[in-house]
């Protein structure tokens, strides 16, 4: 898929620009040498977009909400993730992180 497909594409669009700054975030923490929560929150994260994307080839309409359904559950748990950052007396708030870098 290239980038103008996503470009057009609204979900894509956004499931894409927010892997992007979750990888920012990500390399912030592995900067400050977080690296368990930042591997978790990459992969539940990125995986939203994956998902996603793979649900714009689905075999059928089941397998489409299935897919969709596999990126909303990754949604959760990258929301987890980020509210243990945010809470969390020794982990940058995430929303501070991430808007700065926008």
């Amino acid at each position: 898929m290239k980038k103008e497909e996503i470009e057009a594409n609204p979900i894509l669009k956004m499931t894409f620009d927010f892997s992007l700054l979750v990888i920012n975030y990500c390399d912030f923490l592995d900067s400050t040498k977080k690296y368990t929560i930042s591997r978790q929150l990459l992969k539940s994260a990125t995986s939203i977009g994956a998902n996603t994307m793979e649900a714009q080839n689905a075999e059928s309409k089941a397998d489409f909400i299935h897919k969709i359904k596999i990126a909303a559950k990754e949604a959760d748990e990258t929301q987890y993730w980020l509210l243990l950052c945010s809470l969390s007396t020794i982990y940058p708030e995430a929303y501070n992180v991430l808007r700065r870098r926008i």
